[in-house]
């Protein structure tokens, strides 16, 4: 299995960017997918997550209601859209895959989003 994200950059802060994670080696529809991001000198941390139809989204409260995750099944891969972006989102943002939102099994490289203020 991989997952390849992609997307990342420098941008300031009050910002969008939008992540992809394109995914290959398993049946990319049957799984749920999450991003999560690790901050310099911090742990990685949960961002969000959909399930495999893309009906039920789960999110990190600092990033409610400014993210979105999506996917499409077709191309095999999941989406990250972050608005108002701030400064303290900055981070390597990574993409998962897992039977449910709670677990995970593969991961892919990461991908560096720089927000500026």
């Amino acid at each position: 299995v991989q997952l390849q994200a992609s997307g990342g950059g420098l941008v300031q802060a009050g910002g969008s960017l939008r992540l992809s994670c394109a995914a290959s080696g398993r049946t990319f529809s049957s799984y749920t997918m999450g991003w999560f991001r690790q901050a310099p000198g911090k742990e990685r941390k949960f961002v969000g997550s959909i399930s495999w139809s893309g009906g039920t989204t789960y999110y990190a409260d600092s990033v409610k209601g400014r993210f979105t995750i999506s996917r499409d099944n077709a191309k095999n891969t999941v989406y990250l859209q972050m608005n108002s972006l701030k400064p303290e989102d900055t981070a390597v943002y990574y993409c998962a895959s897992g039977v449910t939102a709670w677990g995970y099994d593969y991961w892919g490289q990461g991908t560096l989003v720089t927000v500026s203020s």
